[in-house]
């Protein structure tokens, strides 16, 4: 006796043994218990979700010789048939290779003759939207007004492909992808009948490459069988199906978290060793990232039978949100990046390379990024703090002063190695006041406008207090970015504090609207003593609006 595949042989026979399309389910057997019965059924969606399995459950249950039921026999003569594929009245029609207006005149004309066998003469047309334009006009008439006897059943994976006319004669069914717990329960169940062993991991990862069919899932699973010779363990099905071990991916996160760019390229090559898909590394690093973000958001989300449940919940403790969402985005995108780059290799590194670029140096820690804590000032040199009302710390390590770079020349050291190897503690020096100063410091987007929208309220010793008006801009991977700046020029480490509160007007961007105002002025000053502008007011009646005048442009006329 031949081999019959999984996807065959435990094809669902009832409606008690679909899985995951309940909804459609419901609608039809409360129809058939009702004896509200359409005269046409339209399944859509994808592939392997169950649209051929429900027309046929459907024909069953409308030619079952225990009458019309939700719950056919399954042991009569018309359901044994059915499900062998030859009741004679239940015809199942390929639109692919069926699709011109003779075959479906041919079928229309067929269709006024009484049933032979059954109750109903069921047409099942699978992929309709194959059909012409003239095929779908030919059926109009008749699938609106059908013979009592004749039920049509049609299935797409396109419904947007169907006429408009076609679709309001029918009634529509959306079947939905599996999704992967109902896959790997019902791979459970079919396997423990088929007595072969398995271990659930290897599973998920079958139902996760099926992408929501089941006909997938069942064909993979044979696949995994002969592939394991009859075991199903997670190393083997990882193996056939070439996806990344989760163990992988974890140490790639540690190394991406720790700024660890030479244990990124070890893992690289790795990969490379085993034969794997760069493109699915990213992908699957993607997932790991949502999830994480996921368990921060909503920690109860978490599965907690999940092999790499403890590394999620410990990434989701130690990594800060936008760290996350900075590394999602880049694996997301650089996926469609690899058909351009020379070699997939290179691809993959320069992804991971980037992520490492894009985060500020330390900002990888997650006690610099985390909620921040109120200024300690050190006893012997206290910080006055006049009204704050949210401060924030930086807690980099301790480093030894370093010599200032040359492009920070307008800078002095804050401090230098005293006798003996200690250091002294000198106060922060400014070179000119804080608005000038964080004019000129190298900073672009909002690290910038963090700059030049605060305003220095003390600088003692190796702290720098800021100040500013919006507490978003103290927050965030930009503030990290204007202390590492800082830190740099001065060439030592120094903590920089931010508080909340009305800015006095000392701040670049004070200045600079201040500047704008002064010369809006003196250009309207400039227009209204224009001669030609008085004869026009004296003789008119004119007048100049109020900020209508443009400084830096030309005002004659």
């Amino acid at each position: 006796m031949s081999y019959l595949v999984l996807a065959r042989k435990w094809r669902p026979r009832s409606f008690d043994t679909l899985v995951g399309q309940d909804h459609v389910v419901r609608a039809l057997t409360h129809a058939l218990t009702t004896q509200r019965l359409h005269h046409a059924w339209l399944f859509t969606g994808t592939r392997g979700v169950g649209k051929t399995t429900l027309s046929r459950i459907l024909a069953k249950a409308l030619n079952c010789e225990k009458g019309i039921t939700a719950t056919p026999c399954g042991v009569c003569q018309a359901c044994t048939e059915i499900d062998e594929g030859r009741f004679v009245d239940y015809l199942e029609l390929d639109a692919a290779s069926n699709r011109g207006v003779e075959e479906m005149t041919q079928l229309l004309e067929q269709a006024v003759y009484s049933p032979g066998a059954g109750r109903f003469k069921v047409y099942m047309i699978d992929e309709v939207h194959m059909l012409t334009g003239h095929a779908f006009n030919a059926m109009l008439k008749t699938l609106e007004e059908p013979p009592p006897h004749v039920k049509f059943i049609l299935a797409t994976t396109d419904p947007q492909k169907i006429p408009v006319t076609v679709l309001s004669r029918c009634l529509q069914f959306n079947l939905k992808q599996m999704p992967g717990e109902a896959i790997v329960g019902h791979l459970e169940n079919v396997l423990a009948q088929e007595q072969m062993p398995f271990e659930v991991p290897a599973l998920r990862l079958l139902g996760q490459a099926a992408a929501g069919s089941m006909r997938d899932a069942l064909s993979l699973t044979d696949q995994a069988i002969a592939y394991s010779a009859g075991n199903l363990t997670e190393e083997a099905v990882r193996g056939m199906l070439g996806t990344i071990d989760q163990r992988h991916l974890v140490r790639l996160l540690d190394a991406l978290q720790a700024g660890q760019a030479a244990t990124v390229l070890e893992i690289a090559d790795e990969l490379a060793t085993r034969g794997l898909s760069y493109r699915a590394a990213l992908a699957d690093l993607a997932v790991m990232l949502s999830r994480i973000a996921i368990v921060q958001r909503v920690s109860q989300a978490l599965d907690q039978t999940d092999p790499i449940a403890a590394d999620l919940s410990r990434f989701a403790a130690s990594m800060h949100p936008d760290v996350v969402q900075l590394f999602y985005t880049v694996a997301v995108h650089s996926r469609n990046e690899l058909v351009l780059a020379p070699d997939e290799y290179a691809g993959f590194v320069m992804a991971c390379l980037r992520m490492l670029a894009l985060v500020p140096r330390g900002a990888q820690e997650p006690e610099k990024l985390a909620i921040p804590e109120p200024v300690q000032a050190p006893p012997s040199e206290p910080v006055e703090s006049p009204s704050a009302t949210v401060t924030t710390t930086s807690a980099a390590p301790k480093a030894a002063p370093t010599t200032a770079p040359a492009a920070a020349s307008i800078i002095t050291p804050i401090a230098t190695p005293a006798a003996g190897g200690a250091r002294s503690s000198v106060d922060v020096v400014l070179p000119e006041p804080w608005a000038a100063f964080s004019a000129k410091l190298p900073l672009t987007g909002m690290a910038q406008q963090l700059a030049r929208q605060s305003e220095c309220v003390s600088a003692k010793g190796r702290t720098i207090l800021l100040r500013v008006s919006n507490k978003a801009l103290s927050e965030g991977v930009h503030a990290e970015r204007l202390r590492v700046v800082l830190k740099e020029f001065f060439g030592a480490d120094l903590q920089v504090s931010f508080e909340v509160g009305a800015v006095q007007g000392e701040s670049a961007h004070a200045l600079d609207l201040a500047e704008q105002e002064t010369r809006q002025q003196n250009a309207e000053a400039s227009v209204q003593v224009d001669p030609f502008v008085q004869a026009l007011v004296k003789d008119f009646g004119a007048q100049v609006v109020p900020g209508s005048v443009r400084p830096g442009q030309s005002n004659s006329i």
